[in-house]
């Protein structure tokens, strides 16, 4: 069998939320490196594979797909693994997803580029990303005080996407001392048999200069 293989590099909490489900999964799985930051994604070659020049995509035998949320939701379809059990938990998930992709993960990323890699200092855009992060950074804290994990007591994959940025709280300036159910919930995590940070599962950390 074919193994399956995910486009990635290090530094993306994107690819992480793929890479870290297809090890969280037990799948045998292949790293395929993009060198984001000199371009690669954006050549003729990886935009037949991904149209919308982003990272990740996912190979699998004949079957490729982009988008981390959807990428999530079939791989736990293909594993049968930290998904929905019931048609409410389903819409709970969506729920999770959107909400982390519009906001959450949306602004982390954001700031977290602009800080780290951008290296633009503190600027009226960081400033305005912080302000966006904190409130999302609080309901996902108050949601934690009463659930061990997203949807109740077993992760999922709106665990696993929200999560996808969260291990480098130090590149966007937040301490997780401010959100002790968040600090936990990422602990719970980081429990699970199969979980390794990022910058170790996935190819290209550090950056070459």
């Amino acid at each position: 069998m074919t193994k399956i293989q995910l486009t990635c590099f290090a530094q993306s909490g994107n690819a992480y939320k793929a890479a870290l489900m297809l090890n969280l999964c037990g799948a045998d799985w292949d790293a395929k490196f993009v060198d984001f930051f000199n371009g690669e994604s954006k050549t003729p070659e990886y935009l037949e594979l991904n149209e919308m020049g982003e990272v990740p995509a996912l190979i699998d035998g004949e079957k490729s797909l982009s988008q981390s949320g959807v990428i999530l939701k079939y791989l736990s379809k293909k594993f049968n693994k930290f998904d929905a059990k019931t048609e409410d938990e389903e819409l709970e998930i969506l729920r999770w997803l959107l909400w982390d992709n519009h906001k959450l993960t949306g602004y982390v990323a954001a700031l977290r580029y602009l800080l780290q890699f951008a290296k633009t200092g503190e600027t009226d855009v960081t400033q305005f990303l912080r302000a966006r992060i904190k409130p999302c950074l609080k309901i996902l804290n108050n949601h934690l005080e009463n659930n061990a994990f997203a949807i109740g007591d077993e992760p999922t994959i709106a665990d696993i996407s929200m999560c996808g940025y969260l291990f480098w709280p130090d590149e966007f300036g937040v301490s997780w001392a401010d959100y002790p159910a968040i600090a936990s919930w990422l602990d719970r995590i980081k429990a699970l048999d199969g979980w390794v940070h990022p910058y170790e599962l996935m190819p290209g950390h550090p950056l070459k200069d």
